[in-house]
């Protein structure tokens, strides 16, 4: 009898996990989102460099960005999470530098193994790349890799991998032109 590769699935949700995460949200209900001042900018990156992001300290990441695992965040120098972004991180999340995640956009890097009969979490990456626009309102599914210098057109839903270099938009966003 075949037996299931359960490998590629995340189906914990460990104690250790929860006491990170309760941990993570008491502390950014306290130190992180009532500090919305540009001011505190650095703040922000310090105490999300204290959970474990990989972020360099030029990038911005507002106050009202939500974040569900700050160890599972990579951002690069001048990245920018704009206000009121969903950071659904469960798998991680790259965003190159000198790239704009804007306002309302959603970043979802994980999913459900509907094929499965428990449907098991599956954690995927999503990769943004350098230079690169997500504009207002934006869906980004897991597993997606943005190229650099890509701009994605506001309320978009980007499920495929999105080359370098071009211009998307529409659900499922599709090439509206190349980049000159």
């Amino acid at each position: 009898m075949d037996t299931l590769d359960l490998s590629a699935y995340n189906h914990t949700f460990s104690v250790k996990n929860k006491i990170a995460r309760l941990v993570w949200n008491s502390t950014a209900f306290i130190l992180f989102r009532p500090f919305g001042s540009r001011l505190f900018k650095k703040w922000r990156v310090l105490v999300l460099k204290c959970f474990g992001a990989k972020i360099e300290w030029s990038a911005h990441v507002y106050a009202s960005v939500k974040i569900w695992a700050p160890w599972n965040l990579e951002m690069g120098e001048n990245a920018c999470l704009g206000p009121k972004v969903d950071c659904y991180n469960q798998g991680k999340i790259s965003i190159g530098k000198n790239t704009v995640v804007s306002q309302k956009t959603y970043l979802c890097a994980s999913s459900h193994d509907y094929t499965i009969k428990n449907f098991p979490l599956v954690l995927k990456p999503i990769r943004i790349g350098t230079g690169t626009w997500v504009a207002a309102s934006a869906f980004i599914g897991p597993d997606v890799t943005i190229g650099d210098n890509a701009v994605i057109a506001a309320r978009s839903v980007v499920i495929k991998n999105i080359d370098s270099n071009t211009i998307v938009g529409g659900n499922p966003a599709k090439l509206i032109k190349q980049k000159k």
